[in-house]
């Protein structure tokens, strides 16, 4: 425990996700012990964040306009629709640059648990985006955890009656991963999306 000020910024630099106790008083004394960190600099660009960055009206993405540079491009494949949770996994899907087609951003997962429902998240929007049969494929890329399993299932039911190809990104073994140290679901998924070698 620190004093005062030292320690009201280690505790709120805590109640960021993914900063620990010791990830935040790291953080912290570094900016306290480097004299040319631009805290001006940090501030600035956290306050322009909160007034200037919004979700794309279309898919939810994060975008400083009414859509995302992603809805504006007219090189994507607009037959093609992507189901992700965040708008973070946008981000980690473009780095591929395997897909070539258009993203929607539910904002979040199905969690009884957390008390989110299917009217929690942007499902009614997804609907409306599939109604005027443009959308042939929608790849559902939600996490492959109980929440993203669960959201999957209830996308899957729902788009059953649409004349429109559902599927899943495959799951299984990660590159340089330990057949031991794979969970039983992760196993069994690798046999399911099994191919020929």
């Amino acid at each position: 425990m620190y004093d005062g000020i030292v320690q009201e910024l280690i505790d709120e630099l805590g109640r960021l996700p993914g900063v620990g106790p010791k990830s935040a008083q790291r953080i912290a004394f570094h900016i306290l012990q480097t004299p040319s960190f631009d805290v001006s600099r940090l501030s600035d660009l956290l306050r322009d964040v909160r007034e200037r960055v919004k979700f794309c009206e279309r898919c939810g993405n994060v975008s400083e306009s009414e859509l995302c540079t992603i809805c504006r491009d007219p090189r994507r494949d607009q037959a093609l629709i992507c189901v992700v949770e965040d708008a973070k996994d946008v981000s980690a899907i473009e780095r591929t640059r395997e897909f070539r087609g258009l993203y929607h951003v539910l904002g979040g997962a199905i969690s009884p648990i957390a008390g989110i429902g299917p009217d929690d998240l942007r499902i009614r929007e997804l609907m409306t985006r599939l109604a005027d049969g443009t959308v042939q494929e929608v790849i559902l890329a939600t996490n492959p955890n109980l929440e993203g399993e669960a959201t999957s299932a209830y996308l899957n039911r729902l788009l059953a009656s649409m004349d429109i190809t559902v599927t899943r990104l495959a799951s299984g073994l990660p590159v340089g991963g330990d057949l031991e140290y794979a969970d039983e679901i992760t196993l069994g998924r690798a046999f399911e999306g099994r191919r020929s070698a």
